[in-house]
């Protein structure tokens, strides 16, 4: 509830309150949404913990079979722990399990150009800027515009994402 100013302006346009959305019952629903797609395998969500409290949230999500093997991973952070390496690192783990148990061959995440903070969590990575979307999906009661950036297995040549972090300690 306390993160409302620094998440909501990249938040999804919807009808419901910030109150509305983040209260206990639409966690409980959400969580048992999230574990549906993971149960068909569109889906794989992950907590972000941190000092054992959870601070964020990360998804893979619109996983896609067949010739394409790929998904989309967003994700969010508690503004009080923001900046100490807790996203970029739990993003390569996420894309190292990607590539690895869940068998994908692409990732990509999609950030609109004026999201400073969350450009530098995929910079950190080494992730390579793909696309631009016009109009990409409907923010804030309008539609923005996304930059897309993406990573296949081939470009860890073997290795992992996690091995890509910048020697960037997760700060107390």
């Amino acid at each position: 509830m306390r993160n409302q100013r620094w998440l909501e302006e990249w938040e999804p346009t919807s009808t419901a309150s910030w109150w509305q959305r983040s209260s206990a019952s639409s966690w409980r629903a959400l969580v048992r949404s999230l574990r549906r797609a993971a149960d068909v395998g569109v889906a794989v969500p992950f907590v972000i913990e941190y000092g054992s409290r959870v601070v964020g949230q990360m998804n893979v999500s619109n996983v896609v079979r067949g010739a394409l093997q790929s998904a989309a991973v967003g994700y969010w952070i508690d503004e009080a722990v923001a900046g100490r390496g807790i996203t970029p690192t739990a993003l390569a783990m996420a894309i190292d399990h990607g590539f690895g148990p869940v068998g994908l061959h692409r990732m990509e995440i999609d950030i609109r150009p004026e999201n400073t903070a969350s450009r530098r969590v995929v910079e950190k990575l080494g992730l390579r800027q793909e696309g631009y979307y016009e109009r990409y999906l409907n923010i804030g009661g309008a539609w923005q515009d996304h930059l897309a950036f993406a990573v296949t297995v081939e470009e860890l040549a073997g290795g992992t994402m996690l091995s890509r972090l910048p020697s960037l300690p997760i700060q107390p």
